[in-house]
């Protein structure tokens, strides 16, 4: 399964999902349903401005871990 590493790259850069979430610009139930991986899809748009925000590049934002949930 492939899932985004949104909440280990914060804590490598020592900033808060609060931060995040007042620059991402979504609702804070899309924001936390995203950043804990409870969603199915997530939108290019988003991927890219995760990208800029958090300066990495797209693919550091992801994971394939073995757990198939």
């Amino acid at each position: 399964m492939v899932q985004l590493r949104i909440l280990e790259i914060l804590e490598e850069q020592k900033h808060t999902k609060y931060w995040l979430f007042k620059q991402m610009d979504l609702s804070y139930q899309n924001f936390n349903k995203m950043i804990t991986n409870q969603t199915k899809s997530i939108r290019f748009e988003n991927l890219d401005k995760l990208s800029s925000i958090l300066n990495c590049s797209i693919g550091d934002l992801f994971e394939k871990t073995d757990d198939d949930n």
